[in-house]
């Protein structure tokens, strides 16, 4: 879900990039810094997740090892 959120965030800020050098009304840009700031608190929260996932899978499979992406 991480590279989800990361998407999300990315893609209001090309927005809002995009939106200012085109003049367009201010309430867009505050929609797009909103949901900037909106995506912070559920990245952490998801990297927060998906930690706790990594710990609770050692604890009950010790063999188990993450080496990365494939």
């Amino acid at each position: 879900m991480v590279p989800f959120a990361l998407g999300g965030i990315g893609a209001f800020a090309v927005a809002g990039v995009v939106l200012l050098l085109a003049g367009a009304p201010e309430r867009w840009l505050w929609t797009c810094l909103a949901g900037l700031l909106c995506g912070i608190p559920g990245l952490l929260t998801m990297l927060r997740h998906d930690a706790n996932r990594r710990r609770r899978r050692a604890l009950s499979h010790p063999d188990f090892k993450v080496t990365g992406t494939p």
